[in-house]
């Protein structure tokens, strides 16, 4: 079982976010010098140290003024706490917040201060060195007093680190609910009073009862978290990044692993559905449970064993949808879902054991409402293994799932399911159904609803709310004209302007924008236009990138900037096309990279060093990045402001020259 599950994972990354978060502000003097004034708040249980410390000083580096001149030092304007380090030294940290400031003039109205701020975060003994770079532009003019925060440089707040620790902790909540939910499955809940009386009747006393109750909550934790962990740590320790990124993106992309795992899904959902009886062999089994009746502590663990075991037709399932999910994060997130989850699912036992008269309130395991639950899972199984399908078939251009086709099958599972919790339809081992209780009748009220929202989706509705599970919408062929975007501005990149793009008929970007697949082209066009360059990374099976498209770049306001402030440029991390031989790229270690997806995966790891997407990166037609790039973040106004603030940043660039 716990193999299976660590094979569910499809791709990680790792992608820490900001511990100092600066922004920046001016002020004018009497005499026509200014202070730039940088503010960094710090992460809760973090500090840094002030511009003097000895070992690890906060520092302005490479600091440059174009048209005008530093006068003096940087100089701190936050008083630093006086305290003993971890090595039992005196020492001065900044909690919270540190502030320093530096005196610049501009000699002939205007001027432009460069370079780039030092940090070291640190927690318990452990450090992360940041560095911020700014640009700050100086003068007499109507811009000479202006907030930098808000303008130039805002990057490090652009960047949201809380809506992203927010991402990780709806997927900590969703695997804590299947946690819970796999106790009601037929696999599982006839296992209740069994573990329980096993570790009554074979303690001695209560206390030692309960010890061992605990002890086997914990066995059932370690064997669901512990083979994930293993293996992506020893991936990353003896490969690292690059050789974690291409063995999960080969898991998440490649069409074998996607077929299996769809495979898998539809025999688990034909299992549930009354066709046939998944059991594991009677061999493993049995030598699991005989080894249960051990007594102490081996006992335990080989009774957790079986659990997992017994369990595993309806809990692998699951648990490779949690992971799959989860692995478009951070590279913590997998192991951290699985530990949500595992968590979940043992404490149940866990408690029961501790209160054994609990059981008593348990309606004897068996019956029809259990074989309900079975069928009702392989709805569900059903409809996530179109999943799995989906993403091959987009990753190698099949054509086979298409948005409408897929909608089309979403809606019959769930219209079938609806009728089935009615009593409409049953199954080879359903009971009659006399009458419609009220749960079955708030479920299918519920089930129902679910599938009137997504008709309109068969015209080219949006359904934001499912647009991370869906195709993307430019694979449908009939769409309303009010759902396919605004059609480009004389201000974007035409279609007969971009007629000649690589990879132009085969990818395409939404809401009918015109951009560019290949970033070399990107930039030539860029120059020429003399526009900034939006950049996102993506791939045909991200999840959160489609949610990003449909919830954030929907908004007429980031529309109209990518419309026609910048050049967009879409590069697909997951792609299979094998591109001409002249692209292919060579890597350090001298693997040859013939496809799409793997050359731009690369390119973001080298270049941004991630491989999670989404990832946005505003750059200059030079290459130069502008402002912090963007990870996964719903909020709208955040994304307009990042974008405002490449804006701003280009015009700075553009000064300096």
């Amino acid at each position: 079982m716990t193999m299976l599950a660590a094979i569910f994972v499809c791709a990680a990354a790792f992608a820490q976010g900001q511990l100092v978060t600066w922004s920046s502000h001016l002020e004018k003097a009497e005499d026509g010098t200014y202070r730039v004034i940088f503010t960094g708040k710090i992460a809760e249980g973090y500090h840094t140290y002030t511009l003097t410390d000895e070992f690890s000083a906060t520092e302005i580096m490479d600091a440059e003024i174009q048209g005008g001149e530093m006068i003096g030092d940087p100089y701190e304007l936050s008083t630093p706490v006086e305290e003993t380090d971890e090595f039992g030294d005196p020492a001065r940290h900044y909690y919270n917040e540190i502030i320093i400031a530096q005196n610049v003039k501009a000699n002939d109205g205007k001027a432009v201060y460069t370079g780039t701020i030092f940090t070291n975060a640190c927690t318990g003994g452990a450090c992360k060195a940041e560095y911020y770079d700014f640009n700050v532009k100086v003068g007499d003019s109507e811009n000479a007093v202006m907030p930098i925060a808000d303008t130039l440089e805002p990057a490090d707040e652009v960047a949201a680190p809380e809506e992203e620790k927010g991402s990780i902790w709806g997927l900590i909540i969703e695997a804590i609910l299947w946690g819970f939910a796999m106790l009601l499955t037929p696999c599982v809940f006839p296992m209740v009073p069994m573990t329980v009386s096993f570790f009554m009747k074979g303690s001695e006393n209560v206390a030692a009862g309960r010890f061992k109750a605990a002890m086997y909550g914990l066995f059932i934790v370690l064997l669901y978290t512990v083979p994930i962990s293993v293996i992506i740590m020893l991936t990353k320790l003896i490969g690292g990044d690059a050789v974690t990124a291409d063995i999960f993106n080969w898991l998440s992309t490649h069409w074998l692993p996607n077929i299996i795992f769809f495979i898998v899904f539809m025999i688990f959902a034909a299992s549930f559905f009354g066709a046939f009886e998944i059991t594991l062999p009677e061999s493993i089994v049995n030598k699991s449970d005989k080894n249960s009746d051990k007594k102490g502590l081996a006992g335990v663990f080989f009774m957790a064993l079986t659990l997992v075991l017994v369990s595993f037709s309806c809990t692998g399932p699951i648990v490779g949808s949690v992971l799959i999910k989860s692995t478009q994060g951070e590279f913590w997130e997998p192991m951290v879902t699985m530990l949500a989850f595992s968590v979940a699912f043992a404490l149940p036992f866990t408690v029961l054991a501790f209160f054994p008269s609990l059981l008593k309130k348990f309606k004897k395991s068996g019956g029809s409402w259990l074989n309900s639950v079975k069928v009702v899972l392989g709805f569900v199984e059903v409809a996530l293994g179109l999943k799995f399908l989906s993403v091959a078939d987009q990753t190698y251009h099949w054509g086979i799932l298409d948005r409408e086709i897929y909608l089309a099958l979403w809606i019959v599972i769930f219209t079938l399911l609806g009728f089935y919790l009615l009593g409409k339809l049953k199954f080879k081992h359903d009971s009659e159904v006399k009458y419609i209780g009220v749960p079955r009748l708030i479920l299918s009220i519920i089930v129902f609803a679910f599938v009137v929202y997504m008709i309109p989706g068969m015209w080219g509705a949006p359904l934001k709310g499912l647009s991370g599970y869906m195709p993307p919408i430019q694979t449908q062929d009939f769409v309303i004209e009010k759902y396919a975007g605004p059609v480009a501005s004389t201000g974007a990149v035409s279609s007969s302007e971009s007629a000649g793009r690589k990879y132009a008929d085969f990818l395409h970007l939404p809401y009918n924008l015109e951009g560019f697949f290949d970033l070399e082209e990107a930039k030539d066009y860029a120059a020429k236009q003399d526009k900034p360059i939006f950049i996102d990374c993506t791939g045909h099976g991200c999840v959160n990138c489609r949610e990003m498209e449909a919830r954030v770049w929907s908004d007429e306001r980031v529309l109209d900037h990518l419309r026609n402030n910048y050049v967009v440029t879409a590069l697909y991390v997951d792609d299979k096309k094998v591109v001409a031989e002249e692209d292919w790229v060579v890597t350090e270690s001298g693997k040859t990279l013939k496809r799409l997806g793997d050359i731009n995966s690369h390119y973001a790891l080298t270049e941004f060093k991630v491989n999670a997407q989404p990832y946005y990166v505003l750059m200059s037609p030079e290459g130069k990045v502008l402002v912090e790039p963007r990870a996964y973040d719903l909020s709208v106004d955040g994304f307009i402001k990042f974008l405002e603030s490449g804006l701003a940043a280009y015009e700075i660039e553009r000064i300096a020259e």
